[in-house]
């Protein structure tokens, strides 16, 4: 019940703050641009907040319903305009100013998320190198040659330092071609390319959750990490009981240790307890017994071992940080890459090429909010950064009751010298209506089938 509504909760404040950036763009510009502001509202509804300020006497609301927002402008072709306020309604304004304003709205939602990477990049996010894990046999991985540990050093020609913007070319590559040419670097530090061919397959591999069991192997994890010790704190108890750096724990009391992972459960769950170790030391194998120490964490007693992960620990994991004017041309450019790859893919769901199972309503939206926000701030932001590309480049579809399609309006205006009929109008209207009905649709369908199964 908890996770429900920490989903809900952070839904609604990732919603509010990015309807608030979007209709703000218009809010600021159409001011600039002389228009008279009615309302500014976060949500729709009935307002629950509501406060009239300024010489304009707007209206500042805070809706029920938090799914959007809007700016109402004044507007001659909703209601008579007072002589005082002639030429400051929407439709009087200059038709480059009023698709400045409509532009906006899109403008600010990209700007956003330019200054969320910004902010990421300087504060430092902690990043998993690209790399490949566990390999299934006779997969399109194997046969490419794809090796655990291989790390992924470019996707095509396209350099790629971390897993987002490998799964970004990976999959734009994928489903324009049909494979995915690949740079790998091995432990010695050998290079070779090789490619992942999946021919027709690539539509049915763009559905949720399918690339990586599609391709055939598993991005590398904390699992991935050897056993082997690192650091050591002083007066620990592997020290104590003769272990080194460099050693990699093999055996636990008979419990057999793959990984780092399997290393941190065994000793967890034996606090203040002598047990057997088996470890290897320069191609031998040796045993001892180490005295487990305890330590309270969230509330419990845990073993510890007084260790760090060692070699595949620090290989794979770093911070990723920069410095603050580095970091406004490498956010300009991950918004850029993006921006981009969110037009070709809806580009490609029209086409058929990408599963329309990609578009997301509310309900997934609200439990990516919820798990991004658990996971701490800089998580968020990302998450927030992502919607918000994501809610600029929708806005700018041609559809009447978007943005874009109040854009498209606005120039055959300027082009024919005069407004559509109403009728025209109207018709367009109905299409937008009926094409956002289509859109949540697929949402919401998709939403119950994750959840249903």
């Amino acid at each position: 019940m908890m996770d429900v509504l920490s989903s809900i909760l952070a839904f609604v404040v990732a919603i509010s703050v990015l309807v608030a950036v979007h209709e703000y763009g218009h809010y600021i510009v159409g001011k600039w641009s002389g228009m008279k502001v009615l309302r500014f509202s976060i949500g729709f509804g009935k307002p629950l907040y509501k406060k009239v300020a300024g010489p304009d006497q707007t209206e500042y609301c805070i809706s029920a319903i938090p799914l959007g927002g809007y700016v109402r402008f004044l507007d001659s072709r909703e209601a008579a305009v007072d002589p005082s306020d002639d030429g400051r309604a929407f439709d009087q304004r200059p038709i480059p100013l009023r698709i400045a304003t409509l532009l906006a709205g899109p403008f600010f939602n990209f700007a956003f998320a330019i200054v969320a990477y910004w902010a990421l990049f300087i504060y430092g996010v902690p990043t998993v190198v690209p790399a490949v894990g566990e390999v299934e046999p006779e997969s399109y991985a194997a046969e490419a040659g794809l090796l655990p540990g291989d790390r992924i050093i470019a996707v095509g020609d396209r350099e790629t330092a971390d897993w987002e913007a490998t799964l970004l070319a990976m999959l734009d590559r994928m489903v324009a071609t049909g494979s995915i040419p690949l740079t790998l670097e091995d432990d010695d530090g050998f290079r070779r390319q090789t490619a992942i061919n999946v021919g027709d397959d690539a539509s049915r591999l763009t559905e949720p959750g399918l690339l990586f069991d599609g391709l055939g192997f598993r991005p590398w994890g904390v699992s991935d990490i050897p056993a082997i010790i690192g650091e050591l704190t002083e007066d620990s108890p592997a020290g104590n009981a003769g272990l080194v750096s460099g050693d990699r724990i093999t055996r636990i009391d008979g419990v057999t240790i793959d990984n780092f992972s399997d290393l941190v459960e065994a000793v967890s769950t034996r606090a203040d307890r002598s047990v057997e170790v088996v470890y290897e030391r320069g191609g031998e194998t040796f045993d001892t017994v180490v005295n487990i120490a305890s330590m309270e964490r969230d509330g419990q007693t845990v073993g510890r071992l007084g260790v760090a992960a060692g070699v595949g620990g620090t290989d794979y994991v770093y911070l990723k940080q920069f410095g603050p004017l580095d970091s406004v041309g490498r956010a300009i450019q991950r918004t850029w890459d993006s921006t981009l790859f969110t037009v070709r893919m809806l580009a490609r769901m029209v086409t058929g090429d990408v599963s329309v199972k990609n578009i997301s309503g509310p309900i997934n939206i609200a439990q990516f909010a919820g798990d991004s926000a658990e996971r701490g701030l800089s998580s968020f932001l990302g998450f927030l950064a992502i919607v918000s590309i994501s809610l600029g480049v929708l806005n700018l579809l041609p559809i009447p009751i978007l943005d874009g399609g109040q854009i498209v309006y606005q120039t055959i205006e300027g082009l024919k010298g005069s407004p559509l009929s109403e009728r025209a109008q109207i018709a367009g209207q109905q299409f937008g209506i009926l094409a956002l009905l289509i859109l949540m649709s697929f949402a919401f369908y998709n939403d119950l089938a994750r959840i249903f199964g």
